[in-house]
């Protein structure tokens, strides 16, 4: 009972605020998620300390006040995601061009006309939510891998937000068959590649100077199907209050046939990739993931 009474108060409040939130004009909708983010950052202390330790290992050069900046971008940043997410429902295609506008989209197509499916390298920047369901509501429907929440009623309303576009979501669990047939269909699939994983299901390779253990999955897929490799990024503008979707070349895949050693230069690669990224914007990043939680065999934690 206590499991199911703590999870019908997850969704009530996820629901609550979602349709609050969707329910205000988007300025006063960004006001409210400024406060939501400066409550945030002073209540989460788990996160901040997070942050904080993050951005001193990442950045050692900044001084403490220039840390202490960009984590709170990072949790404007934050309120902003949930501001998008709530207003999935009113976005289509005659007003998106208001809010999210493309910059190398040519990218993107040239690689659809290979034929060989499109991997989106990408990352929690940004409003990352909106990057793939913009690029649905612009006439391009795509997959993306999900980890599941622990709350299936709290899934389940956050799948229903993110296919009106005509997206599908690939639950991890069987994300490798399902990534491998819509590759082979031509299709286009999205992979968050900046999250902690697992010394079994990933390799480790430099993320701003220190050993990440990183998911192999994209360098894997893109070696065995031939698929375009994009960096995909959603960038947030402040002067014009609008999101630029970033599709740059594809990437140009080491393959030497030696497949154990290209997959390893292959994701230092795009861990360096993003690396140049968050280190241009770096308030769009998610500072408060334990970027660097699992660690080589024998080497001690880098969180207290």
């Amino acid at each position: 009972m206590t499991r199911g009474l703590k999870g019908a108060v997850e969704y009530a409040a996820a629901y609550v605020l979602l349709k609050c939130f969707g329910s205000m004009p988007r300025n006063v909708a960004y006001a409210a998620a400024e406060i939501v983010a400066w409550t945030g950052f002073h209540l989460a202390r788990r996160q901040r300390r997070a942050g904080l330790q993050n951005l001193r290992m990442a950045m050692p050069q900044l001084t403490d006040a220039e840390r202490i900046r960009i984590l709170r971008g990072s949790f404007r940043n934050l309120g902003r995601l949930l501001v998008e997410f709530s207003h999935f429902p009113q976005l289509n295609k005659t007003n998106i061009s208001s809010y999210v506008v493309y910059d190398g989209f040519e990218n993107y197509s040239e690689s659809v006309r290979r034929g060989k499916g499109v991997i989106f390298l990408t990352a929690h920047f940004g409003a990352w939510e909106l990057s793939s369901f913009s690029h649905s509501i612009y006439g391009h429907p795509m997959k993306f891998v999900v980890r599941e929440t622990d709350n299936p009623r709290v899934e389940r309303l956050i799948s229903r937000y993110r296919g009106l576009g005509g997206n599908s979501p690939i639950r991890r669990k069987n994300a490798s068959r399902e990534l491998l047939k819509a590759l082979h269909n031509n299709e286009t699939v999205g992979i968050l590649v900046d999250q902690n994983t697992t010394r079994d299901e990933g390799a480790f390779v430099d993320f701003f100077g220190i050993p990440a253990a990183t998911t192999t999955s994209v360098a894997r897929l893109a070696l065995r199907t031939g698929a375009a490799v994009i960096p995909g990024l959603l960038i947030w503008d402040e002067r014009t209050g609008t999101h630029r979707l970033r599709f740059d070349p594809p990437l140009d895949l080491i393959d030497t046939g030696d497949r154990t050693r290209d997959i390893i230069e292959n994701t230092q690669m795009f861990n360096c990739v993003l690396e140049s990224y968050v280190r241009k914007y770096p308030d769009q990043w998610l500072w408060i993931h334990r970027r660097w939680k699992t660690r080589p065999e024998g080497a001690p934690s880098l969180y207290g």
